[in-house]
């Protein structure tokens, strides 16, 4: 049995073999029970619509206000950047920088990234130069795009300081909200796996 045909589990590291699986199917691990493969109609398709609208929503995220804070009658508002970069000088600067990158640099990166390589598949093309590196790099983001964590800390900030101050969500604040809606989206959506066999058989042909 050639290599090809046998597929490990990322989990336990049982080997399968490749088997053909059904429209709205998925193989998973016989030991695990890991989710190895799936064959889900329209998964290039979802997988770019949502890696396109996650860089539209982080524009928008960028450009308009995050919060307003209003205390005995000053306001303030936030941007997306300012509640990022909320500690700019001594010896968090560094924790200020990884934010930034956790939460804004690498999702959008990854977006990217994700579209470079499925959109010359899904238009019938050859794929693009790098497409394997790319993603590849995509694969190895993943786990480290937390846009979802940020969202998930102001939120139980701003449960704490509701009573000292006035606090209102920007038009910022719910396009991180729908970003982290289309990274679960597209999330359930993608199958690595198939993804890889694709770029494989295209540049073979």
């Amino acid at each position: 049995m050639e290599d090809a045909e046998l597929i490990a589990c990322p989990t336990c590291d049982l080997l399968h073999r490749v088997v053909p699986v059904p429209e709205g199917g998925r193989l998973r691990c016989r030991r695990c029970r890991t989710v190895l493969m799936t064959n889900r109609a329209g998964a290039i398709d979802r997988t770019l619509a949502a890696a396109f609208g996650s860089v539209i929503l982080m524009v928008a995220a960028l450009t308009f206000p995050f919060l307003e804070l209003s205390v005995v009658g000053l306001h303030r508002n936030a941007t997306l950047l300012d509640a990022a970069l909320a500690f700019t000088s001594g010896l968090v600067v560094p924790l200020s920088a990884a934010t930034a990158l956790l939460i804004i640099v690498l999702p959008v990166l990854r977006a990217c990234a994700l579209a470079y390589t499925l959109l010359p598949l899904r238009l019938g093309r050859a794929p693009a130069p790098g497409a394997e590196a790319a993603f590849r790099l995509a694969a190895h983001l993943r786990p480290w795009a937390m846009a979802e964590v940020f969202l998930i800390g102001v939120v139980v900030a701003l449960v704490k300081i509701g009573g000292m101050a006035e606090v209102n969500l920007g038009p910022a604040f719910w396009a991180m909200a729908g970003l982290v809606v289309l990274v679960v989206y597209e999330g359930t959506a993608l199958d690595e796996w198939s993804i890889w066999q694709t770029l494989e058989r295209s540049r073979t042909v």
